[in-house]
């Protein structure tokens, strides 16, 4: 049955929350005759050789181990393992200059010290390469098992700013500056930024938004929940991108796992009759959820000559990622079930029961595990 496999999704998903894959960030500049790229990334992922095309989640990976096993390591080391994997890497970045190739070669290598293993370590890149006399463009790219690249041109006006997907390039790029792309652009780029925070990796807001769907059986108190979630974590996200908001991520994220678990358990309880305070609750959870997105934008950043585009179609792609979860939730269960006496007890409440649990869990992980 269709609601079961709802479930058994809800419980994969919980299972594979740990090391979420970001995308790696790169600064460049031109000066003196030479390009040099500097890598923001988690290197532990490049050295175990897993491929950030196929997990949005290290621990997806049937390299998991590895990784894990590197991420306890110190940064002396880790700086030492990533030297000697660097010309398997070198190959395998695509740096060009008026069309033609160059080469790569590795200046530095510098890793964060991390106490909290759980938590994702940044080690920082400095690749450098000589340009030929008179280069005018260069371009940028990488293989697409090293995951997406935020690429941000500096020291030049109108510096180009872009959101490389696995393996794309850039495209050339004028070292004079004057390559910044348009408001129009910048807003259509990243909107699939949003949807991809929500589906797949936003496991977490997709089982808010699950528990927000099996509160009810009509569309109306879902629209009410859904609205009063959606002002408030663009509230806060907005007020976070422009820096009046920051709240550590430590904090925030057991925050919006208990709200998973008080939906839930409200579900439970309140069997669909929709309280005074509901909307004003969920209201509330949206301005953690909110915080949480906007740590994803910290991650890589909104381009200063379009804050206001890309700020915008982030959120709407966060939206139509919500609109999502909740067509598939009702294709599954309202077209056929919702309308039958035995929806809540077989359907709602099971669901229910399961993101409690699994909100419950992320708690303890994300504070005490």
């Amino acid at each position: 049955m269709s609601w079961i496999f709802l479930v058994l999704s809800i419980l994969w998903a919980g299972t594979a929350r740990a090391h979420e894959v970001l995308p790696a960030i790169a600064d460049f500049t031109v000066a003196d005759g030479k390009l040099t790229l500097s890598i923001d990334a988690s290197v532990e992922g490049f050295i175990a050789g897993i491929d950030l095309t196929v997990v949005k989640d290290t621990n997806a990976s049937p390299l998991a181990q590895t990784y894990d096993a590197l991420r306890e390591l110190p940064p002396d080391e880790i700086a030492a393992r990533f030297k000697a994997f660097w010309p398997e890497m070198a190959v395998r970045i695509r740096l060009k200059a008026d069309g033609n190739p160059l080469q790569a070669e590795l200046a530095a290598v510098r890793v964060a010290d991390m106490p909290d293993v759980t938590l994702a370590r940044t080690a920082q890149i400095s690749i450098v390469a000589q340009l030929p006399v008179g280069t005018d463009k260069v371009s940028i790219g990488w293989d697409g098992a090293f995951g997406a690249l935020v690429l941000r041109q500096q020291g030049v006006d109108e510096p180009y700013t872009g959101f490389l997907e696995a393996g794309a390039d850039s495209g050339p790029i004028a070292i004079a500056g004057g390559g910044q792309i348009g408001g129009l652009q910048t807003f259509l780029n990243y909107i699939p930024v949003g949807f991809d925070h929500i589906v797949p990796k936003g496991l977490d807001h997709i089982l808010f938004v699950l528990g927000l769907f099996f509160f009810a059986t009509r569309p109306s108190p879902l629209l009410l929940q859904i609205t009063a979630f959606t002002l408030a974590h663009t509230v806060t996200l907005a007020l976070s991108a422009l820096g009046y908001v920051s709240v550590p991520g430590p904090i925030v994220e057991p925050l919006i796992a208990a709200s998973i678990v008080f939906v839930a358990v409200e579900n439970i309880w309140a069997r669909g009759k929709m309280s005074p305070w509901r909307p004003a609750v969920v209201f509330g959870f949206g301005l953690l959820h909110g915080l949480g997105f906007a740590s994803v934008l910290a991650e890589f950043g909104l381009p200063e000559g379009a804050f206001v585009p890309a700020l915008i179609g982030f959120n709407i792609g966060v939206e139509l990622g919500q609109l999502a979860i909740v067509a598939v939730a009702a294709m599954l269960c309202w077209t056929w079930a919702a309308r039958q006496g035995w929806y809540g007890k077989a359907i709602a409440i099971p669901a229910s029961v399961a993101i409690a649990i699994i909100g419950a869990y992320w708690v303890l992980e994300r504070t005490i595990l």
